[in-house]
């Protein structure tokens, strides 16, 4: 629409040395909706933020917000991408590890099931999990495998074969 600033979300993608080359951390967004979709739903944590709110802020603020860790750096930016919605995200990736297990998420409220009146609190994100870039690209979110794209560029890396720094 003319005049209305498109949406934007802010997201981390974190790396780490794997078996067979990187591995990167993705997130399940939580909720009825997303309940029994798998492949192409996941997505790096991410989140909305304000105008005039610094993006990498907003991103290392989302990780936490969704999974209960931090993110220190060096962050490298990614080209953003634009969602289906229109939302554009920006993105940086960072080397991290966390234990998918110790996933921490905030809550939404929803009203479920529709129409009920009745309000259930659901996690924003149901669980996290390592996937090689391969495995990383059939779960996630079509618009954001670019950002899977850019981060082996950036680590010299052919496609999942070789080895990090």
């Amino acid at each position: 629409m003319k005049g209305k600033r498109a949406r934007r979300s802010a997201g981390i993608l974190l790396y780490r040395d794997g078996p067979e080359g990187p591995e990167v951390f993705l997130v399940h967004p939580g909720g009825p909706f997303w309940a029994r979709r798998d492949a192409g739903s996941w997505s790096i944590p991410k989140g909305e933020h304000g105008e005039g709110e610094d993006p990498l802020q907003a991103a290392q603020r989302e990780l936490f917000e969704e999974t209960g860790a931090t993110a220190s750096g060096p962050f490298i930016a990614l080209q953003p991408i634009k969602q289906a919605g229109g939302k554009i995200v920006t993105a940086w990736a960072a080397r991290g590890d966390l234990d998918p297990k110790q996933l921490r998420s905030n809550t939404f409220s929803l009203e479920w099931p529709p129409k009920s009146g009745a309000r259930r609190d659901f996690p924003e994100v149901d669980r996290g999990a390592w996937f090689s870039v391969a495995e990383a690209a059939a779960r996630l979110l079509p618009a954001q495998r670019p950002l899977l794209q850019e981060l082996t560029r950036t680590l010299g890396t052919d496609r999942e074969h070789s080895k990090t720094e």
